[in-house]
């Protein structure tokens, strides 16, 4: 069990030293990518997607375990107005602060301290959204 944590760490490390390297954190690169000015964050995207689309194809056709031997489910989602909704609200605020989730922590790890007000807020954003989940249409 623990041997799967480490696994868990390093992966993790690994992603982050990459999107580090990639400038994926950087709050400038974003700017550039939401006002059209720069190619490098559409250079990763343009990776990112036929790797996960590839990833998904194999997981299914070979039949792809968890490490606790569990199989992997995709499932499959209907169309519901709340994701575009969400993803304005998403876009709104990786475009204020320079971070999806994932960059947040490779930012506080990078020593950007502010970032920290970047995790609260997602976290509360995170804990509003549970609170009104049963009141929202889904």
């Amino acid at each position: 069990m623990k041997k799967r944590y480490f696994l868990y760490l390093l992966l993790g490390t690994i992603f982050g030293i990459t999107l580090m390297k990639g400038d994926a954190v950087s709050w400038f690169r974003m700017q550039e990518m939401f006002r059209f000015q720069g190619f490098q964050m559409y250079g990763i995207f343009m990776t990112a997607i036929p790797t996960a689309a590839l990833s998904i194809f194999i997981i299914k056709k070979f039949k792809i375990k968890t490490l606790d031997g569990q199989p992997v489910r995709i499932l499959k989602k209907k169309f519901n107005w709340g994701y575009v909704y969400g993803g304005i609200l998403f876009g709104i605020g990786w475009a204020l602060t320079g971070a999806c989730p994932g960059p947040i922590y490779v930012q506080i790890g990078s020593g950007l301290s502010i970032a920290v007000v970047t995790l609260i807020s997602a976290l509360l954003g995170t804990w509003v959204y549970s609170y009104l989940k049963p009141r929202l249409p889904h």
